[in-house]
């Protein structure tokens, strides 16, 4: 599983001209399932990405986590994540087909939820316009691959 997490000050998804999620200040988080990943994988991301101390304290330094900062969390599926780039055209078997991808982003979700986040999502397998003010620019990648 890969996560690429942004720290915004906003996010928002838009379909088909219609808001269907949007956050203040936290994580804008894109999420890629493989064909091979597992609930304890997604276990971990959501831990992963619930623990991330990287907003900035009193003295300026990343040292705070996001429930500590009050952010919220904008969650969206992004199967691209494991695109083969060997090729000029991109190959994307890698990535979990949607009856093994949608539960483990659920689970993602859930699990983020139950931790205390607000936490708000696009929609799986939707063409979407994702747009963040990046704060900082603070980007993390998470890849259970190397956890």
């Amino acid at each position: 599983m890969r996560a690429v997490v942004t720290r915004v000050n906003s996010a928002s998804v838009v379909i088909g001209g219609r808001t269907v999620g949007a956050i203040g200040k936290g994580f804008l988080v894109l999420l890629g399932v493989a064909a091979d990943d597992t609930v304890a994988q997604a276990d971990r991301v959501a831990d992963k990405i619930c623990g991330l101390r990287v907003f900035e304290d009193e003295n300026g330094k990343m040292n705070v986590n996001p429930m500590d900062a009050g952010a919220e969390l904008l969650i969206v599926s992004q199967f691209t994540l494991y695109a083969d780039v060997k090729s000029r055209r991109p190959g994307f078997t890698r990535a979990a087909r949607p009856e093994t991808a949608i539960p483990l982003y659920e689970r993602v979700t859930a699990k983020c939820r139950e931790r205390g986040f607000h936490v708000e999502t696009g929609e799986f397998g939707a063409d979407m316009a994702v747009e963040s003010v990046n704060d900082g620019p603070v980007t993390i990648i998470i890849d259970t691959a190397e956890l």
